[in-house]
Order: C-alpha cells, then sequence, then structure tokens
C-alpha cells in the first residue's frame, strides 16, 4: 500500500466531527495488521513503538468539517485531478494522518535505536470535543510533538489561541416615542464596538497583531422601544506573548459594557526556533526558517510540551 492509496481509502470513509467509529475500526485495524498494540477511549487511538527516553508525539485528527455547498466533485468518493486528491479531509487533516500512519509501519519494521514515538490519531478536533485533550493523561511523558495540520510543508512553530468574549451592555427601556426617558444599551454597545476597533497590542515575532473582531450582536425587543440590553461576542485570536487573563483585564477596564469571558481554553503556543524538533522539522522540510500559524489546533492542549505544526 502506498501513501496515495492509503489517503484515498481514508478520505473514502467518512468522518465528520462526533462520526468517527468507521474511520476510527479501519485504522485500528490497520495498525494491529502492522503488529502494533493500539489502545483506545471513544473514537482516539494511540500506539508506541521504541522504548526509554525522548518521547516523540505524533498527533493528528481523523475528524472532519461537513460537506458545504460548492463541490464539483463527491466529496467522499476521492479522486486524483493533476496530483491532487479531490475529497472531503483530503487536506485537513487526513493527508497527515497518511504520512504519519506510513511512518508509523517504517517505525515498526525498524524500531528507533533509542526513544519512543507515540502516534495518537484523534477525534473531534474540528469541534473541540473529545479528542487528544481527553486521553493525554494516557500517553505517559512527552518530550516533543509535531502536529499534522495542512501547512503546505512549512514548519510552523507558533500558532495563535483563541479568547471568546461575550460582552453585555444595559439600558433602560422606554416607548421610542419618548426616547429621551430611556437609555439605549444597542448605542452604548456600538461605543465599546468602535473603541475595540481601535485596541492594539504587542506583535509576536512569527504572528503580527492581534485584533479583536467583533462577530454576533444581539439586541432589542422590539422596533419601537429603547433597548435596555446588548449583547456582542468578541473573537480575539491570541500570540503567545499575550495572556488571556490579562487580555481579559484589558477588555474589561477599556469597555464600558460587563466582560464575560466564554472561552479561554485554545491557547497560543510557541516553540523556540532553536529547540531540537524545530531544527529537525526544518531539516527534514528542506527548509531555512519556521513561520507562524494563523489557526489554532490541538496543540493548544499539549501545555508545555515543544511542538511544531506541519
Amino acid at each position: 500500500m502506498t501513501a496515495a492509496d492509503l489517503l484515498q481509502h481514508l478520505v473514502a470513509l467518512p468522518s465528520v466531527s462526533g462520526q468517527e467509529q468507521a474511520i476510527a475500526d479501519h485504522v485500528q485495524a490497520l495498525l494491529e495488521g502492522w503488529g502494533a498494540r493500539v489502545q483506545r477511549q471513544g473514537n482516539n487511538l494511540w500506539a508506541e513503538v521504541g522504548q526509554g527516553a525522548p518521547r516523540l508525539l505524533l498527533n493528528s485528527h481523523l475528524d472532519t468539517v461537513p460537506v458545504c455547498d460548492g463541490w464539483t466533485e463527491a466529496p467522499h468518493a476521492p479522486v486524483w485531478r493533476d496530483g491532487r486528491l479531490v475529497g472531503l479531509g483530503a487536506n485537513d487533516a487526513k493527508g497527515c494522518v497518511a504520512a504519519m500512519l506510513m511512518a508509523f509501519r517504517e517505525l515498526l519494521l525498524v524500531p528507533p535505536a533509542e526513544g519512543t514515538v507515540v502516534l495518537a490519531l484523534t477525534a473531534e478536533e474540528e469541534t473541540g470535543g473529545q479528542g487528544l485533550a481527553t486521553i493525554l493523561s494516557h500517553l505517559g511523558s512527552l518530550d516533543a510533538a509535531v502536529v499534522g495540520e495542512p501547512t503546505g510543508l512549512a514548519v510552523c512553530a507558533a500558532q495563535r489561541g483563541m479568547l471568546l468574549l461575550k460582552v453585555t451592555t444595559k439600558g433602560e427601556a422606554a416607548h421610542v416615542a419618548h426616547a429621551h426617558l430611556g437609555t439605549n444599551a444597542i448605542h452604548a454597545a456600538a461605543q465599546d464596538i468602535a473603541k475595540l476597533a481601535g485596541l492594539r497590542f504587542e506583535p509576536h515575532p512569527l504572528l503580527g497583531e492581534a485584533r479583536p473582531q467583533v462577530t454576533q450582536v444581539e439586541g432589542g425587543r422590539a422596533r419601537n422601544q429603547v433597548p435596555d440590553a446588548c449583547t456582542f461576542f468578541v473573537d480575539l485570536r491570541t500570540t503567545p506573548n499575550l495572556d488571556h487573563g490579562a487580555l481579559a483585564a484589558t477588555f474589561a477596564a477599556e469597555l464600558t459594557g460587563h466582560v464575560h469571558v466564554h472561552s479561554a481554553r485554545y491557547l497560543p503556543k510557541a516553540t523556540d526556533p532553536a529547540h531540537p524538533i524545530v531544527q529537525a522539522a526544518l531539516q527534514a522540510a528542506g527548509k531555512t526558517s519556521p513561520i507562524g500559524s494563523a489557526t489554532t489546533s490541538d496543540w493548544a492542549f499539549l501545555g508545555d510540551v515543544p511542538a511544531v505544526k506541519l
């Protein structure tokens, strides 16, 4: 079986986030057929080869986003077009899964002279659900990690996190014919939103600036009533030089509305470009320097483990 054959077969197995059982069953059978001892929790699979330290994690995810409009091919009937496989998940991230499986098969045939490679292929990465974060305690100590995500073979030594805030402004209701008797909560929210657009934070050398984006706004009970409440969400894709708690405090001080941290679990990550995992990845990929990744991934849950996204 070639890597291309394996990838085509994986893409043919639908695995929308939360529905990965079929692909997990297939990958487990494949690994066990190669002689690996596979452990499983839900639709998360992991196996080891080698022994002792250092311990390197290879991790990517089995799930995909749902099918969207605009497909010109059947998303689960993958076909090759000009050297590219067209199918749902071929890029994100079954290409990575196939590459890691092929590498692990080689290591099963010729184990590493020293150290251990841990392969973890996990579920629900696209929805932040029951994936890598739920099995980390079973993987043992880790000295470094490669997180499989589509990067065009660029080596990412930093990635953004996500801080999601819910801001609520309060007013006082009144009939619009007597607007002077009320306080318009939407107007207050608009002033806060305008202030957000002007906030600037220290840039990161690989990721640049973090800029807050208002993504949803809801307010008002009737077209003829001064609104007494308005809620909006702020999505800030954070950088490793910014602390989520300090950022939330800054927003609370700057805005008139009440600031509630809706989600702060996706932490930004960075690895020193001089670290051996970054240097090894650069050498393998034929690159001279790493880049930053604007998207988040399961790297967010790896704590202080030095990692690259690749």
